[in-house]
């Protein structure tokens, strides 16, 4: 069956469902906890964390698809079936009676992908939030709240404390705590290095979490909540312009072949290093040098690459931990099958309507493909 008119959209949307339907699937059965496999480094105990992980770094990904109407009309069908879904899984991880609760209150780990569930709910505030019924409502909300014990790590994890408070602004709840946002946007002014970098917390990192997490958060808290203090809309111009230079490295980083350097920490969230690039495609707000169709072209190849490389999925569908097929040997102590599912975040372009330039437009050679073969490319500058 053609889902789409698209090639391209129709294997990143394969792709995309390939990823989410055994973690989705199984939530709705609540057999998620029975059935997931849970590798990991020897001798690390992350059974507890590896299915919030899962569930939440998914939903952060192809939330945009999830809110945005179809204009085909086999994908809608598509996109109706996995929204539906989506609400049954957050219903089910958030029930204290489901057999799949997942854990929001034991150890620092579930502050991580708490913050990676309210930033999906405030990609598709309508499809993920809006249409939950109230009983589930009040157990996000709680689960939401139980973070709050523990104290984040001084690094990237400031902004986990701060969006998981953006979200209880957006959804409502009086007792929102501004402090925690301000700390974060704050303290990550400090940290900024230039030229669209940033520190991961005092020292710096050479890693993919400018990726990962600093810009993507950055962005969604001060288009959240910036307007509740000047101080912080004051920052949200030098906030995008950051980021949107940091989409242009990371353009330029991936190769004629579509690979890219296996540098840092994390790097088992394979093509998920590229988020920052995914969203300002999402955002229609990609810098002048960068031409859509040309992201499209480029993420396009990055993702066949890794998907297809041997290994990447067990027998029955989940992901493996590794960075081209199944290579456990690179996931650190806190990785785990769970964790490996923020390759997800380079799906949100497919929150762009197919008639959109990023789809419509035919395709075209990315930086680096040009300046291998001989031709013409823009040369860089600094910000």
């Amino acid at each position: 069956m053609t889902l789409v008119n698209n090639e391209e959209r129709e294997y990143w949307l394969h792709s995309m469902l390939k990823i989410a339907s055994p973690v989705l699937f199984h939530l709705k059965d609540r057999i998620l906890k029975k059935e997931m496999p849970v590798e990991m480094k020897e001798g690390t105990n992350r059974e507890q964390f590896s299915h919030l992980e899962a569930l939440s770094r998914l939903l952060v990904g192809i939330a945009p698809w999830l809110e945005k109407k179809c204009e085909n009309s086999e994908e809608e069908k598509l996109r109706t079936q996995y929204c539906e879904l989506a609400r049954v899984a957050i219903d089910s991880g958030t029930d204290p009676e489901s057999p799949d609760y997942m854990n929001f209150s034991n150890e620092f780990q579930p502050i991580v992908d708490t913050a990676f569930l309210a930033h999906a709910f405030l990609r598709a505030p309508n499809e993920l939030w809006e249409k939950l019924d109230a009983r589930v409502k009040n157990n996000v909300i709680v689960a939401m709240k139980a973070t709050r014990t523990r104290k984040p790590v001084f690094s990237n994890w400031l902004l986990f404390s701060a969006m998981i408070e953006a979200f209880l602004y957006k959804a409502g709840e009086k007792d929102w705590d501004p402090m925690r946002i301000d700390y974060a946007i704050r303290q990550f002014d400090q940290w900024y290095l230039g030229d669209g970098v940033y520190s991961d917390g005092p020292e710096f990192h050479y890693d993919y979490y400018n990726s990962f997490v600093i810009h993507p958060m950055l962005i969604d808290l001060v288009e959240t909540v910036g307007d509740q203090y000047n101080e912080w809309l004051e920052k949200k111009e030098s906030i995008i312009k950051r980021s949107k230079r940091y989409a242009v490295i990371q353009e330029r980083m991936i190769s004629p072949e579509g690979t890219f350097p296996p540098v840092g920490r994390s790097i088992a969230y394979r093509f998920g290093v590229f988020q920052t690039l995914a969203q300002h495609a999402l955002r229609k707000d990609l810098p002048s040098e960068l031409a859509p169709e040309q992201v499209r072209s480029a993420l396009t190849q990055l993702i066949k690459r890794t998907l297809e490389a041997p290994g990447t999925f067990t027998d029955s569908g989940w992901l493996t931990i590794g960075f081209c097929g199944h290579q456990p040997g690179i996931g650190e102590g806190y990785i785990s099958t769970g964790s490996v599912y923020l390759c997800a975040a380079a799906f949100l372009p497919l929150g762009l309507t197919e008639s959109d330039p990023f789809w419509s437009n035919p395709p075209m050679e990315w930086t680096s493909k040009r300046a291998w073969s001989g031709k013409e490319f823009q040369i860089d500058q600094c910000l």
